[in-house]
Protein backbone atom coordinates (compact mmCIF):
# COMPACT_ATOMS: atom_id res chain seq x y z
CA UNK A 1 0.00 0.00 0.00
CA UNK A 2 2.90 2.40 0.69
CA UNK A 3 3.91 2.23 -2.97
CA UNK A 4 0.61 3.84 -3.98
CA UNK A 5 0.84 6.47 -1.26
CA UNK A 6 -2.09 7.98 0.59
CA UNK A 7 -3.52 10.19 -2.16
CA UNK A 8 -4.84 7.68 -4.66
CA UNK A 9 -6.79 8.59 -7.78
CA UNK A 10 -9.45 6.04 -8.79
CA UNK A 11 -10.40 6.26 -12.48
CA UNK A 12 -13.31 4.84 -14.50
CA UNK A 13 -14.97 5.82 -17.77
CA UNK A 14 -18.29 4.97 -19.38
CA UNK A 15 -18.08 3.12 -22.66
CA UNK A 16 -15.73 0.44 -23.98
CA UNK A 17 -14.06 -0.07 -20.58
CA UNK A 18 -17.31 -0.50 -18.63
CA UNK A 19 -19.14 -3.79 -19.27
CA UNK A 20 -22.23 -4.08 -17.12
CA UNK A 21 -21.58 -0.49 -15.94
CA UNK A 22 -19.53 -2.11 -13.17
CA UNK A 23 -16.62 0.36 -13.14
CA UNK A 24 -18.63 3.57 -13.53
CA UNK A 25 -21.04 2.34 -10.85
CA UNK A 26 -18.09 1.82 -8.49
CA UNK A 27 -17.07 5.46 -8.91
CA UNK A 28 -20.68 6.58 -8.45
CA UNK A 29 -20.90 4.50 -5.25
CA UNK A 30 -17.71 6.08 -3.89
CA UNK A 31 -19.04 9.58 -4.58
CA UNK A 32 -22.36 8.82 -2.92
CA UNK A 33 -20.61 7.30 0.10
CA UNK A 34 -18.48 10.36 0.86
CA UNK A 35 -18.20 14.12 0.46
CA UNK A 36 -16.43 15.33 -2.70
CA UNK A 37 -15.79 18.60 -4.48
CA UNK A 38 -15.17 19.04 -8.20
CA UNK A 39 -11.68 20.42 -8.82
CA UNK A 40 -11.28 20.01 -12.58
CA UNK A 41 -13.33 19.20 -15.67
CA UNK A 42 -12.31 19.05 -19.32
CA UNK A 43 -13.90 21.24 -21.98
CA UNK A 44 -16.34 18.83 -23.70
CA UNK A 45 -16.12 20.75 -26.99
CA UNK A 46 -12.52 19.56 -27.41
CA UNK A 47 -12.96 15.84 -26.90
CA UNK A 48 -16.50 14.55 -27.53
CA UNK A 49 -18.48 13.82 -30.67
CA UNK A 50 -22.02 14.81 -29.77
CA UNK A 51 -23.54 12.62 -32.47
CA UNK A 52 -21.87 9.64 -30.77
CA UNK A 53 -22.23 10.79 -27.14
CA UNK A 54 -25.19 13.12 -27.09
CA UNK A 55 -25.91 15.67 -24.36
CA UNK A 56 -28.83 14.73 -22.12
CA UNK A 57 -31.89 16.80 -21.20
CA UNK A 58 -32.64 16.61 -17.46
CA UNK A 59 -35.37 18.04 -15.26
CA UNK A 60 -34.31 19.90 -12.12
CA UNK A 61 -36.21 19.68 -8.83
CA UNK A 62 -38.28 22.73 -9.81
CA UNK A 63 -39.22 21.15 -13.14
CA UNK A 64 -36.95 23.31 -15.30
CA UNK A 65 -35.07 21.62 -18.14
CA UNK A 66 -31.29 21.75 -18.53
CA UNK A 67 -28.66 20.24 -20.80
CA UNK A 68 -26.02 17.94 -19.32
CA UNK A 69 -22.96 17.58 -21.53
CA UNK A 70 -20.61 14.59 -21.62
CA UNK A 71 -17.61 15.25 -19.40
CA UNK A 72 -14.59 14.00 -17.50
CA UNK A 73 -14.33 15.36 -13.96
CA UNK A 74 -11.81 15.11 -11.13
CA UNK A 75 -13.24 15.02 -7.59
CA UNK A 76 -11.35 15.74 -4.34
CA UNK A 77 -12.45 14.22 -0.99
CA UNK A 78 -13.46 16.98 1.42
CA UNK A 79 -12.63 15.36 4.74
CA UNK A 80 -9.12 14.57 6.01
CA UNK A 81 -8.22 11.01 6.92
CA UNK A 82 -5.43 9.25 8.80
CA UNK A 83 -5.27 6.60 6.07
CA UNK A 84 -5.57 6.53 2.31
CA UNK A 85 -7.77 9.17 0.70
CA UNK A 86 -9.41 8.46 -2.65
CA UNK A 87 -9.69 11.09 -5.37
CA UNK A 88 -12.12 10.18 -8.17
CA UNK A 89 -11.95 10.68 -11.92
CA UNK A 90 -15.01 9.74 -13.93
CA UNK A 91 -16.51 10.58 -17.27
CA UNK A 92 -17.14 9.41 -20.79
CA UNK A 93 -14.51 7.89 -23.07
CA UNK A 94 -13.59 10.72 -25.49
CA UNK A 95 -13.98 10.54 -29.26
CA UNK A 96 -10.85 12.48 -30.22
CA UNK A 97 -7.51 13.93 -29.04
CA UNK A 98 -6.86 11.18 -26.50
CA UNK A 99 -3.27 12.24 -25.78
CA UNK A 100 -4.27 15.83 -25.05
CA UNK A 101 -7.22 14.57 -22.98
CA UNK A 102 -4.95 12.35 -20.86
CA UNK A 103 -2.35 15.12 -20.49
CA UNK A 104 -4.97 17.54 -19.13
CA UNK A 105 -6.21 15.03 -16.59
CA UNK A 106 -2.72 14.03 -15.40
CA UNK A 107 -1.72 17.70 -15.07
CA UNK A 108 -4.76 18.15 -12.82
CA UNK A 109 -3.79 15.04 -10.84
CA UNK A 110 -0.26 16.39 -10.32
CA UNK A 111 -1.69 19.67 -9.02
CA UNK A 112 -3.58 17.58 -6.45
CA UNK A 113 -0.33 15.81 -5.42
CA UNK A 114 -1.74 12.40 -6.38
CA UNK A 115 0.65 9.64 -5.33
CA UNK A 116 -0.91 6.63 -7.08
CA UNK A 117 -3.58 5.74 -9.61
CA UNK A 118 -5.92 2.75 -9.86
CA UNK A 119 -7.92 2.29 -13.06
CA UNK A 120 -11.21 0.40 -12.81
CA UNK A 121 -12.58 -1.49 -15.80
CA UNK A 122 -14.91 -4.37 -16.59
CA UNK A 123 -15.16 -6.72 -19.55
CA UNK A 124 -17.52 -9.36 -20.89
CA UNK A 125 -16.07 -12.84 -20.30
CA UNK A 126 -16.95 -16.54 -20.32
CA UNK A 127 -17.59 -16.74 -16.57
CA UNK A 128 -20.62 -17.94 -14.56
CA UNK A 129 -22.71 -15.45 -12.63
CA UNK A 130 -23.11 -17.96 -9.79
CA UNK A 131 -19.46 -17.84 -8.73
CA UNK A 132 -17.46 -14.96 -7.23
CA UNK A 133 -16.64 -12.32 -9.83
CA UNK A 134 -12.99 -12.63 -10.80
CA UNK A 135 -10.96 -9.42 -10.84
CA UNK A 136 -7.67 -9.16 -12.70
CA UNK A 137 -5.22 -6.94 -10.81
CA UNK A 138 -2.24 -5.86 -12.87
CA UNK A 139 0.41 -3.20 -13.29
CA UNK A 140 3.22 -2.24 -15.63
CA UNK A 141 5.09 -0.88 -12.61
CA UNK A 142 7.69 -3.36 -11.30
CA UNK A 143 7.66 -2.02 -7.74
CA UNK A 144 3.86 -2.17 -7.48
CA UNK A 145 3.78 -5.74 -8.80
CA UNK A 146 6.38 -6.86 -6.28
CA UNK A 147 4.79 -5.06 -3.33
CA UNK A 148 1.14 -5.82 -4.00
CA UNK A 149 1.33 -9.19 -5.75
CA UNK A 150 -0.03 -7.85 -9.03
CA UNK A 151 0.31 -9.46 -12.45
CA UNK A 152 2.05 -8.06 -15.50
CA UNK A 153 -0.49 -7.48 -18.30
CA UNK A 154 0.25 -9.38 -21.50
CA UNK A 155 -2.70 -8.16 -23.59
CA UNK A 156 -1.97 -6.91 -27.10
CA UNK A 157 -4.64 -5.25 -29.22
CA UNK A 158 -6.99 -2.26 -29.26
CA UNK A 159 -6.70 -0.10 -26.13
CA UNK A 160 -9.22 1.97 -24.24
CA UNK A 161 -8.85 5.37 -22.61
CA UNK A 162 -7.88 3.75 -19.28
CA UNK A 163 -4.68 2.47 -20.86
CA UNK A 164 -3.88 5.89 -22.32
CA UNK A 165 -4.48 7.73 -19.03
CA UNK A 166 -2.49 5.14 -17.06
CA UNK A 167 0.45 5.39 -19.48
CA UNK A 168 0.43 9.19 -19.14
CA UNK A 169 0.35 8.87 -15.36
CA UNK A 170 3.32 6.47 -15.27
CA UNK A 171 5.28 8.79 -17.57
CA UNK A 172 4.60 11.61 -15.09
CA UNK A 173 5.88 9.52 -12.17
CA UNK A 174 2.52 8.37 -10.77
CA UNK A 175 2.55 4.58 -10.21
CA UNK A 176 -0.51 2.85 -11.67
CA UNK A 177 -2.46 -0.36 -11.16
CA UNK A 178 -5.55 -1.64 -12.95
CA UNK A 179 -8.49 -3.71 -11.74
CA UNK A 180 -10.68 -5.44 -14.33
CA UNK A 181 -13.84 -7.32 -13.34
CA UNK A 182 -15.08 -10.18 -15.53
CA UNK A 183 -18.81 -9.83 -16.20
CA UNK A 184 -20.68 -12.87 -17.58
CA UNK A 185 -21.29 -12.11 -21.24
CA UNK A 186 -24.75 -13.67 -21.25
CA UNK A 187 -26.16 -11.14 -18.73
CA UNK A 188 -26.17 -8.14 -21.08
CA UNK A 189 -29.88 -7.67 -20.37
CA UNK A 190 -29.23 -7.53 -16.62
CA UNK A 191 -27.25 -4.28 -16.52
CA UNK A 192 -26.07 -2.80 -14.23
CA UNK A 193 -24.08 -5.60 -12.57
CA UNK A 194 -23.78 -4.77 -8.85
CA UNK A 195 -21.96 -8.04 -8.12
CA UNK A 196 -19.10 -6.93 -10.39
CA UNK A 197 -19.13 -3.45 -8.84
CA UNK A 198 -18.88 -4.98 -5.37
CA UNK A 199 -15.96 -7.17 -6.48
CA UNK A 200 -14.08 -4.10 -7.78
CA UNK A 201 -14.63 -2.22 -4.51
CA UNK A 202 -13.50 -5.21 -2.45
CA UNK A 203 -10.27 -5.44 -4.42
CA UNK A 204 -9.81 -1.67 -4.26
CA UNK A 205 -10.00 -1.88 -0.46
CA UNK A 206 -7.36 -4.62 -0.45
CA UNK A 207 -4.95 -2.55 -2.55
CA UNK A 208 -5.40 0.80 -0.79
CA UNK A 209 -6.63 0.04 2.73
CA UNK A 210 -9.29 2.75 2.26
CA UNK A 211 -12.52 2.35 4.19
CA UNK A 212 -15.34 1.98 1.66
CA UNK A 213 -18.93 1.53 2.90
CA UNK A 214 -20.73 -1.12 0.86
CA UNK A 215 -24.26 0.17 1.51
CA UNK A 216 -26.93 -1.77 -0.36
CA UNK A 217 -24.51 -3.37 -2.82
CA UNK A 218 -24.44 -6.82 -1.13
CA UNK A 219 -28.24 -7.05 -1.22
CA UNK A 220 -28.37 -5.73 -4.78
CA UNK A 221 -25.79 -8.32 -5.82
CA UNK A 222 -27.91 -11.16 -4.44
CA UNK A 223 -31.00 -9.80 -6.19
CA UNK A 224 -29.06 -9.48 -9.48
CA UNK A 225 -27.88 -13.08 -9.26
CA UNK A 226 -31.41 -14.28 -8.40
CA UNK A 227 -32.86 -12.43 -11.41
CA UNK A 228 -30.44 -14.24 -13.74
CA UNK A 229 -31.22 -17.57 -12.07
CA UNK A 230 -34.91 -16.97 -12.76
CA UNK A 231 -34.28 -16.05 -16.41
CA UNK A 232 -32.04 -19.10 -16.95
CA UNK A 233 -34.53 -21.50 -15.37
CA UNK A 234 -36.82 -21.07 -18.39
CA UNK A 235 -34.03 -21.69 -20.91
CA UNK A 236 -32.61 -25.21 -21.01
CA UNK A 237 -29.74 -24.26 -23.31
CA UNK A 238 -28.72 -21.38 -21.05
CA UNK A 239 -28.94 -23.56 -17.94
CA UNK A 240 -26.63 -26.16 -19.48
CA UNK A 241 -24.20 -23.50 -20.66
CA UNK A 242 -24.00 -21.95 -17.18
CA UNK A 243 -23.40 -25.43 -15.73
CA UNK A 244 -20.46 -25.90 -18.12
CA UNK A 245 -19.00 -22.55 -17.07
CA UNK A 246 -19.38 -23.52 -13.41
CA UNK A 247 -17.52 -26.78 -13.95
CA UNK A 248 -14.66 -25.00 -15.71
CA UNK A 249 -14.44 -22.30 -13.03
CA UNK A 250 -14.49 -24.86 -10.20
CA UNK A 251 -11.66 -26.79 -11.86
CA UNK A 252 -9.54 -23.66 -12.20
CA UNK A 253 -10.21 -22.65 -8.57
CA UNK A 254 -9.65 -26.06 -6.95
CA UNK A 255 -6.51 -26.31 -4.74
CA UNK A 256 -5.40 -29.53 -6.42
CA UNK A 257 -5.75 -28.15 -9.95
CA UNK A 258 -2.61 -28.52 -12.03
CA UNK A 259 -1.82 -26.92 -15.34
CA UNK A 260 -2.53 -30.20 -17.13
CA UNK A 261 -5.87 -30.65 -15.35
CA UNK A 262 -6.95 -27.14 -16.26
CA UNK A 263 -5.93 -27.64 -19.88
CA UNK A 264 -7.84 -30.95 -20.08
CA UNK A 265 -10.97 -29.44 -18.58
CA UNK A 266 -10.76 -26.48 -20.96
CA UNK A 267 -10.44 -28.84 -23.93
CA UNK A 268 -13.53 -30.75 -22.76
CA UNK A 269 -15.36 -27.46 -22.40
CA UNK A 270 -14.49 -26.49 -25.98
CA UNK A 271 -15.54 -29.92 -27.32
CA UNK A 272 -18.95 -29.42 -25.67
CA UNK A 273 -19.38 -26.24 -27.67
CA UNK A 274 -17.84 -23.72 -25.32
CA UNK A 275 -18.89 -20.69 -27.32
CA UNK A 276 -22.31 -20.83 -25.69
CA UNK A 277 -25.32 -18.68 -26.54
CA UNK A 278 -24.75 -15.02 -27.18
CA UNK A 279 -21.51 -13.22 -27.95
CA UNK A 280 -18.54 -12.49 -25.76
CA UNK A 281 -16.28 -9.49 -25.44
CA UNK A 282 -12.85 -9.17 -27.04
CA UNK A 283 -10.83 -9.62 -23.85
CA UNK A 284 -10.29 -12.13 -21.06
CA UNK A 285 -9.31 -11.47 -17.44
CA UNK A 286 -5.79 -12.75 -18.06
CA UNK A 287 -5.17 -10.58 -21.08
CA UNK A 288 -6.37 -7.08 -20.26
Amino acid sequence: MEELGQRVLVVAFDGWNDAGEAASAAIAHLRESGAYREVFAVDPELYFDYQYTRPQVRLDADGSRRLVWPDATLWRPLHPSDGTRLWLLSGVEPARAWQAFAAELIDAALREDITGLIALGSMMSDVPHTRPISVFAGSENDKLRAALGLEKPTYEGPAGILTVVSAAAEAAGIPCAALWASVPHYVAGHTPSPKATLALLDRLTELTGAVIPRGELPAESLAWEASIDAAASDDEEMTEYIHQLEQTRDTWDSPEASGDAIAQEFERYLRRGGEGPGSKGPDSPRRQ
